[in-house]
């Protein structure tokens, strides 16, 4: 595919022009900017299966008016998306048209690199076979599992996404970080405002979940925990520990794992584990402990001289759950679990939902690996859609002062409570 068929299609040529003649490029969104005018922001990406591609619809709309993303983060997709948009340039670049060629040109199904029975299953799945036959194929991958934990080693996956990161000149974390690390030139504060940009430092971040030791890990940052040498570690490595769907891959596991006391400190330290360090880790899908890790940037001391710009990957708890046997109990179940962290942020920081928007992904499945070249579009488009509506509705200046206003009250209850009055 070409990469017009998605930037040039008419559904995203008439919502760009819309946006233009209203503005929307010259509204104020942040106040963080460079000497192009390009306004700063912090990007957090929900994780959803082949639905990613509408990820990059909504970063390709926000691009062409005018936003960077200064930090990136996300869980599955979304972390593959922010380790593409951070791998191909510093943060002053637009990327997403990159990310259109190098996704929209993958066929997805190569990520199914199991054995036959593996791909018979999954193809069984995709097409949406009938339960007779699913039960069939299925029964034929048991030994799958029981053997391997998994349908599909995930190789084809990690070598895909580490020869785009060596195209990029990125052949470990060292130079990741030093590659989109680097603050821009002209990078400076708005004129209106009497902050300045001292402290600031562009962080990437993905979630993985460490079934060994039961942690929520962060990486690159607690990679320490987990290599010797945490500059050479290939970063390509996060993204496969965080899409690793339970069943559906292999976990990723990691062995002959740093001991000693500064490991047992470090486990202390970072995960707050205090047992003794094991020397292998198992790792799945970074969505089972936080899909939408929209907190990772969060300060609760400050109103923020960037915004955090969250987007989700569908619309959730708009139904109840139907359970009616011990599958859709597993199902809720499961759904119920790697939501809860995300969604108890969420309520205790109302002023969140002023940053995130989903994107309606319509009747496209985030397990077809299957999927055709018209369904990839569909989904850009939905994702330029939804960020075309945020960027209409989000206001900055209202957001700031609701954060002072959530700021002010802490201080009051701090202050209330220090007095002896609470």
């Amino acid at each position: 595919m070409e990469i017009k068929q998605f930037t040039e299609n008419p559904k995203v040529v008439n919502l760009l022009l819309g946006l233009k003649a209203e503005n929307i490029h010259e509204k104020q969104f942040s106040d963080v900017l460079d000497d192009e005018g390009n306004q700063y922001v912090e990007l957090v990406m929900e994780g959803g299966g082949v639905l990613g591609v509408a990820l990059i619809g909504y970063n390709y709309v926000l691009e062409q008016m005018g936003l960077r993303f200064f930090s990136l983060a996300g869980t599955s997709a979304g972390s593959i998306n922010s380790l593409l948009l951070a791998g191909m340039g510093d943060v002053s670049q637009p990327k997403a048209e990159k990310l259109v060629d190098v996704l929209a040109n993958k066929d997805l199904m190569e990520f199914v690199d199991g054995d036959d029975d593996a791909q018979d299953f999954v193809k069984a799945l995709v097409k949406k076979a009938k339960i007779m036959k699913l039960m069939w194929k299925g029964w034929q991958v048991i030994d799958n599992i029981r053997d391997d934990n998994g349908l599909n080693p995930g190789n084809n996956f990690l070598d895909w996404l580490t020869s785009i990161m060596k195209d990029n000149q990125i052949i470990n974390t060292k130079d990741l970080e030093e590659k989109f690390g680097t603050i821009p030139k002209g990078l400076k504060i708005r004129e209106t405002v009497d902050r300045t940009i001292d402290g600031l430092k562009p962080r990437f971040a993905v979630i993985g979940s460490d079934l060994t030791t039961g942690t929520k890990v962060e990486f690159p940052k607690m990679r320490a925990l987990y290599w010797e040498d945490v500059d050479k570690v290939n970063p390509a490595i996060y993204v496969r520990a965080s899409m690793s769907v339970p069943y559906f891959f292999h976990p990723l596991v990691i062995e002959n794992m740093p001991q000693g006391p500064k490991a047992i400190e470090n486990w202390r330290n970072m995960a707050k584990f205090r047992g003794t360090p094991p020397t292998e880790a198992y790792f799945v899908d970074g969505g089972l402990m936080s899909n939408f890790p929209i907190d990772i940037f969060h300060k609760r001391s400050i109103v923020p001289r960037m915004p955090t710009f969250g987007v989700r990957l569908g619309f959730d708890r708009d139904s109840s759950n139907k359970i009616t046997n011990a599958f859709n109990l597993f199902g809720a179940m499961f759904n119920s679990i790697r939501h809860l962290h995300d969604y108890d942020f969420i309520l205790r920081n109302p002023d969140y939902n002023m940053l995130v928007q989903s994107i309606d992904i319509g009747n496209h499945d985030w397990l077809n690996f299957g999927i055709e070249d018209e369904a990839k579009i569909d989904l850009f488009i939905r994702g330029a859609e939804a960020a075309a509506k945020f960027l209409r509705k989000f206001n900055w200046a209202k957001y700031k002062n609701v954060r002072q206003i959530v700021m002010d009250q802490e201080k009051e209850f701090t202050d209330a409570r220090e007095k002896g009055m609470i």
